[in-house]
């Protein structure tokens, strides 16, 4: 057979499935694939390699017994480090819980063991979720599969790598601003992040609890939707989670690629997130991207968000404020990091180990979270944040009163330079500036890649949104347009990527000759 790592999911299942191929094969196959090309992408913290494998042939066994537990037992997967995992380390990408095992596994863990899902290891990520580009994790740089001198995006940069650069088919990531997006939209994947609540964050290190969502990275509409049927749904050890009953993700999937039409869709172009400041090429591939839309049915109506120009500025004092809450338990008296130099008092112990435990950017939040809860500056500054978050929300729900979905540029540019912007926190922040609105009003968001910009040969991605609990219609919708950009190109994005380390040697995509292949 051709090269195991090449398939997607939905593909692997069906070889799995007709005996073509064993969960053994598939997943040394990946384990393979990152031993050739960690030492250059650096996207996993952790390989699980003798645990995976084990999995696996218990999974082919099963199969064998005709006991197999899903249609995607055996299937590899990698897991963001921000997942607590009972037999892998979860360290969030921290210094503080360097080599701590937890004593479960979070939800969406659980759930796709169940289902018989091979766990390759844990990936690479910002400092607790604090970063765009995978450059503040305290265990070194993940990079683009495109170019090596890129970032992959942040914080969720090593699943979204991991999947680009064949090292497993899918994976699970975390968005709190943009964390499954904007990595997905600058290494060419797909990323989602679900509906707040629809899928459990029990297990999940918190960042800001009431923005966090964990959501699937794979490199097709597809296989994102077979992993969200698999992680979502209600979990009563999540007090946040929803008891809704869910369609099936992947059936919508499958009837917006089959049915290949966009007719009777409101499109809605989001004014205030396509303006100044956007990259040339990314603005391009989005123009081209809303034409093949119209064509294919869609209506194509521009609506207005006016209090999304405050997004960014409310989302920067509402994620600190929660993670000073959420990150005050790592004291060093109950688990993690401890610095103890003799004879001091816990106060030292505590002073000395946060320190030590935590990077630049956790602790600049922390301190300006901490601030913004102050006596005397709550109402000034995180309670003006949350009423600029119900102006959100409701321009969202004015904005979808004219329109089905709403689009935009998943980021305002392709994957920069590594280093580039890592001493100028507000350009960092503002990569972010088109998915934090989705966060600040719990509605699911997708990327999915549109092409190359024609100035640097990077992925560029579109980001779908959908009201609060039509995640299925995000899928239908996304499905069907990577259909039309599939059939207009010839094959999927990814497999005109680069050879690894090496940029994109001609601009755009479908034009130009083959940049060869990962």
């Amino acid at each position: 057979m051709s090269d195991l790592t090449r398939f997607t999911a939905a593909e692997l299942a069906e070889h799995l499935a007709a005996g073509d191929v064993s969960s053994v094969e598939a997943t040394r196959a990946h384990l393979d694939r990152i031993a050739e090309v960690e030492p250059d992408v650096h996207a996993f913290l952790h390989v699980s390699g003798e645990a995976a494998l084990r999995r696996a042939a218990e999974l082919d066994r099963l199969r064998a017994a005709g006991e197999a537990p899903s249609p995607l037992a055996g299937v590899p997967v990698a897991i963001k480090d921000v997942l607590c995992t009972s037999d892998m380390p979860s360290t969030a990408g921290s210094r503080i819980l360097e080599g701590w095992v937890p004593p479960y596994d979070a939800t969406p863990v659980a759930r796709l063991r169940a289902a018989g899902l091979v766990p390759l290891g844990k990936t690479n990520m910002d400092e607790f979720a604090m970063g765009s580009s995978t450059e503040y994790s305290a265990y070194g740089a993940t990079h683009n599969p495109w170019d090596l001198t890129r970032i992959p995006g942040g914080s969720g940069g090593g699943s979204a790598a991991a999947v680009a650069a064949y090292e497993s088919p899918v994976a699970l990531g975390s968005d709190t601003g943009g964390s499954i997006r904007q990595p997905a939209a600058v290494t060419g994947t797909v990323g989602v992040k679900p509906t707040y609540g629809g899928v459990s964050r029990y297990g999940s290190i918190a960042l800001a609890s009431s923005l966090d969502q964990v959501g699937p990275v794979s490199r097709t509409v597809l296989d994102a939707a077979l992993i969200h049927d698999v992680i979502g749904g209600h979990d009563p050890h999540d007090a946040t989670s929803l008891t809704d009953t869910w369609p099936s993700m992947a059936e919508a999937a499958r009837r917006g690629r089959t049915e290949g039409s966009l007719a009777g869709i409101r499109v809605g172009v989001v004014h205030e997130l396509n303006g100044s400041g956007f990259q040339a090429g990314v603005r391009q591939r989005f123009g081209e991207a809303l034409q093949r839309m119209a064509e294919a049915g869609a209506e194509i109506v521009e609506v207005a968000a006016p209090h999304f120009e405050y997004a960014i500025s409310a989302y920067y004092l509402i994620l600190p404020a929660e993670a000073s809450s959420n990150l005050a338990k790592y004291d060093a008296i109950r688990f993690g990091l401890r610095v103890d130099p003799g004879r001091s008092t816990t106060e030292q112990v505590m002073a000395l180990s946060r320190e030590q435990g935590f990077g630049p950017e956790v602790k600049r939040r922390v301190i300006l979270g901490t601030y913004a809860l102050s006596a005397g500056y709550y109402d000034a500054y995180y309670g003006s944040a949350q009423q600029v978050r119900t102006l959100v929300q409701r321009d969202f729900t004015a904005a979808f009163e004219q329109a089905d979905v709403l689009v935009s540029p998943s980021a305002p540019t392709t994957a920069f330079p590594l280093g580039e912007k890592v001493d100028d926190p507000l350009a960092m922040y503002l990569n972010d500036v088109t998915t934090i609105p989705a966060n600040l009003a719990g509605v699911p968001g997708m990327s999915l890649p549109i092409g190359l910009a024609p100035e640097d040969g990077l992925p560029v991605g579109l980001q779908l949104m959908a009201p609060a609990r039509e995640d299925a219609r995000l899928y239908r919708v996304g499905a069907t347009v990577e259909a039309l950009l599939e059939a207009e190109w010839g094959a999927p994005l990814l497999s005109r990527a680069p050879k690894l380390g090496r940029p994109v040697p001609a601009p755009g995509f479908g034009t130009e000759p083959d940049g060869g292949t990962l």
